[in-house]
Formats: structure tokens, sequence, C-alpha cells
């Protein structure tokens, strides 16, 4: 992540150092235009398409409607003459790939994603601002919405558009690992890639979401390791996941806040992982317990081990009992445990009846609050058969 002058960006709403992701919540072009120049590697874009105007089409074998927000809408009364109205969807493309040229480094190039009810504009302001048109690749979607006026071909690509940041550029392309991966041959310009799956959208969707299969092509065909990526529409948070997957650093600018959200879900469900692991877990009911010695009850790491390994077997030909309907709760506890933003390992648990509760038990055992990435709560109720 390059070095950012004081103060020059607002706090930004997800920092994650130790991965260098870092997204920031409102308008792209306030926020590009305050990042220093020739700073960003490469810059991947999915700028509103500006459907959503009061169309329809079809979805799960529905008719439903295209408009997906405000941010979609073309700029200007809904009545507003249509060429006044498309010069100012021209303007704000020129616009905001003028601030993504600025903070490309010399060398850097450019990807942008859009239909042809946009596409065209880009690529014209492109040639406008002196980038060097690289590929214009056609995304095939193998099973696109049928049209339902039919009086159209069905739409079932996109085009991505590749340009260098101005003609005396030497941009990445790692031709090699391309043509490996389809199978010995150059990789040609049309790319047959599924829309995103199911657990793409586990947290939540999108209405132009990109299947992280995309993202990733495009990252490795055309960064190294530890390049800076910029995604100035972050949407969903696609293109930041699979920078993080491939070890490159990411930077993303999201105007919606609902989109912002669902883009953290995203991201921090890959960054946390949790491991459980069977220690030794002994407790007693008796109010008098006997004298006998239970030292022995605590064995080695291996006994344990495999004790663990066995417990799936020995549950798979045990019989159980019907439960009586009446269970007694006997022991209850709600812990919380705070994991370190560099090192990623519990620096603190605290028993607490909330979140607040424990975030004050956090601060009162002297660290600050950005000394915590995550906070992982875990309830244990124990009852009596």
């Amino acid at each position: 992540m390059p070095k950012l002058p004081p103060n020059s960006l607002p706090a930004p709403a997800f920092d994650d150092p130790k991965h260098h992701l870092r997204i920031y919540h409102g308008d792209c072009l306030e926020l590009l235009a305050l990042i220093p120049e020739s700073s960003v590697d490469l810059v991947f874009a999915d700028p509103p398409y500006f459907l959503s105007n009061g169309g329809i089409t079809c979805h799960a074998g529905k008719m439903v409607s295209v408009n997906k927000g405000e941010w979609d809408k073309l700029p200007g009364p809904d009545f507003g003459p249509v060429r006044a109205r498309f010069d100012k969807v021209h303007d704000f493309n020129t616009a905001w790939l003028a601030a993504a040229q600025r903070v490309l480094k010399p060398n850097g190039s450019i990807w942008v994603s859009g239909t042809a009810h946009v596409i065209h504009s880009v690529g014209f302001a492109m040639q406008q601002l002196g980038f060097k048109l690289l590929n214009d690749i056609s995304w095939v979607k193998p099973n696109p919405p049928p049209n339902l006026s039919c009086r159209y071909f069905t739409h079932a690509t996109e085009t991505i558009i590749w340009a260098a940041k101005n003609s005396k550029s030497r941009h990445t392309f790692h031709y090699k690992l391309m043509k490996e991966a389809n199978r010995g041959k150059q990789m040609k310009s049309v790319w047959e890639i599924r829309p995103p799956e199911p657990w793409e959208k586990k947290f939540g969707k999108h209405p132009t979401q990109k299947p992280v299969a995309l993202l990733e092509r495009i990252l490795l065909a055309s960064s190294n390791e530890g390049d800076l990526v910029l995604d100035p529409f972050s949407g969903s948070g696609t293109t930041l996941l699979a920078a993080f997957r491939l070890r490159r650093h990411a930077l993303g600018c999201e105007l919606s806040a609902d989109f912002l959200t669902l883009s953290l879900r995203r991201i921090c469900s890959n960054l946390v992982q949790v491991d459980l692991s069977l220690t030794c877990v002994q407790f007693s009911l008796d109010p008098f317990p006997d004298p006998m010695d239970r030292s022995k009850c605590t064995h080695s790491r291996t006994v344990i081990s495999s004790a663990a390994r066995n417990l799936s077997s020995v549950l798979a030909g045990a019989t159980f009992s019907r439960m009586p309907p009446q269970l007694q709760l006997v022991q209850q506890e709600r812990r919380f445990y705070f994991i370190g933003r560099i090192k990623r390992e519990v620096i603190f648990s605290v028993l607490a009846d909330s979140l607040d509760d424990a975030r004050q038990k956090f601060r009162a055992s002297g660290r600050p609050d950005s000394d915590a990435l995550f906070i992982v709560k875990t309830e244990t109720e124990i009852y009596l058969a």
C-alpha cells in the first residue's frame, strides 16, 4: 500500500493493514482526487450502466424490474432530452476515467466492464484521454436470462475493455500463465465464465455482482503479487476479495452503505478462520465430590488427539436414548474473544453479558479499540438430562 500523505483521505470504513485491504465509503470522484498520483498498479471498474429506467427483465423465470437503485439512473429529469442526459453520462465516465488515469503508475493498466448501454461511452472517453486500448474482452454468460420482448437477440455477453495508461506504458501481461490456464493454447478475448456461484451470494446479493473467477483471471493476467489494485465502484467487494486470495493489495470506494456492509461481510468471512481443538474439558456436578485422585484425567495431547479422531466412529455406532422432555439448565456463559488487527490471534477474552460490556472491559485492560479487528462471541449452555 503506498504511503498516503497525513490526513489526505478520510478514515476508511475498513482497514486491514496485515493484508493491505482498505475500503472507503463515499463518492469515488472525491476520494480519487485524494489518492497520490502514480500510486496504483491496476484499476478494475464496474461503473453504473444506467439501466434503471423502468424496464423489465427475466430472473428465475419471473418478470422483474431492472431498476437497481438511484445510483444506476440516468442523470437529469426522467423526461428531459435524451441527448442531454447521455451527454451527462459521458461527462461522468470521462471524469472518473481521468481521475483513475492520474493515480495509475506509468506502466499501469485499467479494466472496465459494461454492457452496450455504457461501454461505448467508456471506450470513447478512453480514446479522448489518451489511454492505449489493449483488448476488448467478450465475457460470455452460459445461461443468460431470456429476452421477454422477443424482438432482440438474448443478451449473453458483457464487454470488458483493457487499456494501458498511455501509449508509452509497458503494461504487465502474464502471457505464459494465461496460455497454461488455456491448456497450452493462446487465450482468446472471448471468455466463458459462469455468473457468481451461490456461495458468492451467501451474505447478500448485488444486482451487478461479478464472479470471483472473472476477477481472479484479470488480476492473474495483468498484475503481480504485492501490486496495488483499485476498484472505484467496489460494490459487493469482489475485486478486494480476489486481491486478498491472490496476495495483491487493494483499495476500494463504495457510495452505498448497504453494499459496503455486504462487501465487509464477504471479506471478513475470508479473513477470519476459527480453529477448534479438543484438549480436556472437566466439570463436576457433585455437591460433595469424593476425595479420589482425579489428576489422571488430564492425559497427554496424543491420547486426546486419538480420542478426537475416533469420536466420529464412536458416535456412528452409539445408541442414544430419548432425552427427557424437561431439561435443567445448569450452566450458561457468554464469552467474547478479541482478535488482533496485526497478529491474528486472540489478544483478549472476557465473560460479559453484552458486546458493549465486553468492549468496556477490553478498554479497561489498557488496550485501544484499534488493537482488535474482529470480535467473536461464543455462548455455552450445559443442560442436565
